[in-house]
């Protein structure tokens, strides 16, 4: 019985360590997937990369000493010096996912022209010259392990590496070619034995690189004067056989506050779609945090003074214009007159099938302020703007922009001022005003401020648009959005760059060089 009772209580404690962990579970804001097609892209940009890396890379010099026994020779020390890649092919080079564990390269018949100088030493004489190198059979293969570092970066390392050049021909240049070309034959052979011996090297030190470089990528970025963005991956990439998925964070934050926002993600489940070599989702979470990270910077506080309302109002609504001038005029006697609005909630986002929302639950008040006095409410008036929210790519950037749906009141207070509600509002003067007028129906007021004087503010700052990460001269080419439930989804193409001068739109990313460079920093926090 106690043993019965033992195991019944061990099970408890597992079930509840599996709800536990279950619980914790972290899912992303923001889920990238690249497919097959990407990789077969990866082929071809991958070829003009190496290319520039290749003429811009210094080649270590060979070294060695051979006999050569036709000649009687005992020993001829050579050297072989700035050597340098002008011409190469890779026909037969292909990317595959490897399920679980990274990205297969494989390349085979390549072949490599190759100048360099070259000196001889031996007892009987010592030269020095050009030559030219022609590697041909070149074979390697290699497995690319993605993962993630605690900073929440990217990290590479290649793992085994095979590479091998089946055939070397040298061919040497100067007054005396004839000569050392007879005995060229001979020193192949080292000369390829010496070359297989550094080229896997060569490469992981390339790859080590290239990971030094991803350890400074910037994965904590600025928006704008209210908010930041977090894309660092919350776990190691996903791989399958058909493509290889990137789980970030995707989540706002108010500029000087890194909290996270008291609502969780759900997870990301992307549609099985392969036309398009990349395909980011962009969930109901981020968007959220985006909302609610800018509702506590105060983003959606908007002031419009006198001279605002001048010129985003009264060009565009010539009845709104002169109902606040003669406002203006009659009750408060010229002074300067303010329009405040203010969210008073989180803006609610609601993604739904082909619709994009955005309800915006707000206060307007119109108060004015005598020169050397506090401000004096006239008017205020809660409400909620529905407005639907435009999307398109430009550049690396997802942009958007605001109409407005509808708007509904929910409630009215005025003072000293009085409204009564018929047929159209009246504004009621006091005895001490020179008369009264009739004013617009408040409804109107309030459709024509959001409408032209807030929606045309918002949609400015929102040209700026959010970033989406690429690497370094890698552009978003027949970018399509398409809105889902909960889902935000962008599918486009790649294109490879070499002679883009603008710097991509994300900061950090844009600062990834996929060529070897020396780098100093720190990993972000």
């Amino acid at each position: 019985m106690h043993e019965k009772t033992v195991h019944v209580l061990w099970g408890c404690f597992l079930l509840w360590n599996l709800h536990i962990a279950s619980s914790q579970t972290i899912h992303p804001g923001i889920k990238a997937r690249a497919t097959q097609r990407a990789l077969d892209y990866g082929v071809q940009a991958g070829m003009e990369i190496i290319e520039q890396m290749v003429k811009e890379r210094k080649i270590p010099d060979l070294k060695g000493n051979e006999s050569l026994e036709f000649l009687k020779i005992d020993y001829v020390n050579y050297n072989f010096s700035n050597i340098k890649i002008n011409a190469f092919s890779f026909p037969n080079t292909s990317l595959a996912f490897v399920p679980g564990v990274g990205i297969k390269v494989l390349t085979n018949h390549g072949t490599t022209n190759i100048s360099t100088d070259w000196e001889v030493k031996s007892p009987l004489f010592q030269d020095t010259g050009g030559a030219d190198l022609f590697l041909s059979g070149v074979y390697f293969t290699g497995v690319l392990i993605l993962a993630r570092n605690d900073f929440g970066q990217p990290t590479v390392k290649l793992q085994d590496c095979y590479a091998q050049v089946s055939h070397a021909q040298v061919s040497f240049s100067g007054e005396l070619k004839v000569l050392y070309n007879s005995f060229a034959e001979p020193m192949e052979k080292p000369i390829l034995r010496n070359l297989n011996e550094i080229l896997c090297p060569i490469i992981t030190s390339e790859v080590e690189a290239l990971n030094a470089n991803l350890s400074v990528l910037e994965v904590l970025t600025k928006i704008d004067n209210y908010t930041r963005l977090d894309y660092s991956l919350i776990s190691s990439p996903e791989i399958t056989e058909n493509y290889l998925d990137l789980n970030l964070k995707g989540v706002f934050y108010p500029l000087e506050n890194l909290t996270d926002p008291p609502f969780s993600p759900v997870p990301i489940v992307l549609p099985e779609r392969s036309d398009s070599m990349l395909y980011i989702g962009l969930s109901k979470y981020f968007f959220k945090s985006a909302s609610f990270a800018y509702f506590t910077a105060g983003a959606f506080n908007v002031t419009l003074s006198t001279k605002e309302i001048s010129s985003h109002l009264i060009p565009n609504s010539q009845g709104l214009g002169s109902m606040l001038s003669r406002l203006a005029e009659i009750y408060i006697l010229s002074q300067p007159l303010m329009v405040r609005i203010m969210a008073t909630e989180p803006p609610v986002i609601s993604l739904l099938p082909g619709n994009f929302t955005l309800d915006i639950p707000a206060s307007i008040i119109i108060l004015t302020q005598a020169e050397n006095s506090t401000a004096e409410t006239i008017v205020s008036m809660d409400f909620v703007a529905s407005t639907s929210v435009g999307l398109v790519i430009l550049g690396q950037r997802l942009i958007c922009s605001l109409s407005l749906n509808r708007w509904s009141m929910n409630h009215l207070s005025a003072s000293p001022l009085t409204f009564q509600i018929i047929s159209r509002f009246r504004l009621s003067l006091p005895e001490s005003s020179r008369g009264s007028i009739e004013v617009l129906r408040f409804e109107n007021i309030l459709s024509s401020i959001i409408h032209f004087g807030v929606l045309p503010l918002a949609n400015a700052k929102l040209q700026q648009g959010f970033p989406l990460p690429h690497p370094h001269k890698i552009s978003f080419v027949n970018s399509d959005v398409e809105v889902l439930e909960d889902l935000l989804l962008i599918s486009t193409n790649l294109k490879y760059e070499t002679s883009l001068k603008q710097p991509p739109s994300f900061p950090g990313w844009a600062d990834l060089n996929l060529i070897s460079r020396q780098l100093s920093g720190k990993p972000a926090p």
